[in-house]
């Protein structure tokens, strides 16, 4: 257990948190599209979740929010004149434009990247490749920030090695650890690295976008200098992805030795499976929700399979998921099998995440995992791991700079604008990440 550790490193919810509906497919989003949204409240929301996890032992780590809105990509697409005139005209000529310029979907950082631990590296290095997320224009607009703010953290040199994004073409959308899971006895131990994809290089045909692609995932597979006698291809059920399963981790999530999943996760899905076992050669869980015990619309509706699993010291795991599965039935039945399967997962905590759920993002969304050895961990800038003084920081932060209510109007409004630049300066600050 003390080889390598897996650390969080989860998204601090951005101050223009909104509700735009921005995302097809994301039956959520789409749900509560044009509702009011409460920054504060979501902000709070995952720092709470990542004290619930710090305070059982498990290694936590924060990334910034993006700058926005983002006026830059606005002034590259037409609209003139000072802040405040550039979103005037945004609203009023292309209102959906200005909610992708203010869009916070970057605090899901497990879209941020697909990371491959130095134990599944033929270079022996960490690597980061920063997801493109050009099936939706908000999110593609995060790329390269997302990409500074990972250098700025991992260093590039001996001990990680960074990608820049796949090339930004149809047959490339990347969507980052979203649609990839490792397996492993222990984290410091090569694993066995499962991408994700929901269609090759031709457009879908399905109901909802199929967001990543094989092409995407061979190359990852390739830039990050894996065996390929280590890594699984899965193609997501498009019967899966028309029930609003956008992404693998609303329908699967991995730890070490445990995988749970829906049946109708992947096409061919007892043959993947096989696949899965055959590569990992030792132990493992696998516990796979039948659709008459629990149905891919509830899936997708609980996020159950969008928990996070956490390993304790004890090596006994924990599934933190959220509160929204508590009191449903199916996902009861399901859980009640998991404790009952003499796997390592031995207890359930719920945490309370709802202003991110209802955009679609549920405890697994929040945080991308990063895989580090005990050097690795110490080039990592210290101002970003959590701990009792960073949250309460945070905490003081959040409250004087956020607001408790924010409508798709107050984003065309040029004092959240300059709200939004002062808190990230002093966030950045705070962090010791310096200023991106």
């Amino acid at each position: 257990m003390t080889d390598a550790f897996e650390i969080n490193f989860d998204g601090i919810v951005g101050p223009t948190h909104n509700y735009a509906g921005l995302s097809p497919g994301n039956i959520a989003s789409e749900k509560h599209a044009k509702t009011i949204s409460n920054p504060k409240q979501a902000a709070l929301q995952g720092l709470a979740k990542m004290k619930f996890l710090h305070d059982l032992g498990i290694k936590q780590a924060v990334l910034p929010p993006h700058p926005r809105p983002d006026l830059a990509m606005l002034r590259q697409l037409g609209f003139a004149g000072d802040d405040a005139e550039v979103l005037r005209r945004a609203q009023h000529d292309e209102p959906r434009l200005l909610a992708a310029a203010c869009s916070a979907s970057a605090m899901w950082t497990a879209n941020a990247a697909t990371v491959s631990p130095s134990a599944d590296t033929a270079d022996k290095r960490v690597h980061f490749t920063p997801a493109n997320l050009i099936t939706q224009f908000h999110r593609s607009l995060e790329a390269p920030i997302t990409a500074a703010i990972l250098k700025a953290i991992f260093p590039p040199g001996d001990l990680f090695s960074h990608h820049n994004p796949l090339p930004a073409a149809e047959a490339y959308a990347d969507e980052g650890a979203a649609n990839h899971m490792r397996l492993c006895d222990r984290y410091g131990k090569a694993g066995v690295e499962i991408f994700v994809y929901g269609r090759s290089a031709e457009r879908n045909v399905t109901r909802f976008p199929a967001r990543q692609t094989f092409d995407a995932s061979t190359a990852i597979a390739r830039r990050h200098q894996l065996n390929p006698d280590r890594i699984v291809l899965a193609r997501q059920s498009p019967t899966a992805i028309d029930a609003g399963v956008f992404h693998n981790d609303v329908v699967a999530v991995s730890n070490e030795n445990v995988l749970l999943c829906h049946r109708d996760a992947y096409v061919d899905g007892d043959k993947v499976i096989s696949e899965i076992r055959q590569k990992f050669k030792t132990e493992l869980f696998i516990f796979a929700a039948e659709e008459d015990e629990l149905s891919l619309a509830d899936a997708v509706q609980t996020y159950i399979f969008n928990s996070q699993i956490i390993t304790h010291a004890d090596a006994t795991m924990s599934l933190i998921a959220p509160i929204e599965c508590r009191d449903h039935a199916g996902v009861q039945r399901f859980l009640h099998r998991v404790l009952a399967g003499n796997s390592p997962i031995q207890k359930i905590h719920y945490v309370d995440v709802r202003q991110s759920m209802n955009n679609g993002g549920g405890p697994a969304c929040l945080r991308l995992r990063v895989v580090l050895t005990k050097a690795q961990l110490q080039m990592i800038p210290p101002g970003v791991m959590f701990n009792e003084k960073l949250y309460d920081r945070l905490t003081t932060w959040i409250n004087r700079h956020y607001r408790d209510s924010l409508s798709l109007n107050d984003l065309a409004d040029v004092t959240l604008l300059n709200e939004s630049r002062v808190a990230l300066e002093e966030l950045m600050q705070l962090l010791g990440i310096g200023q991106l």
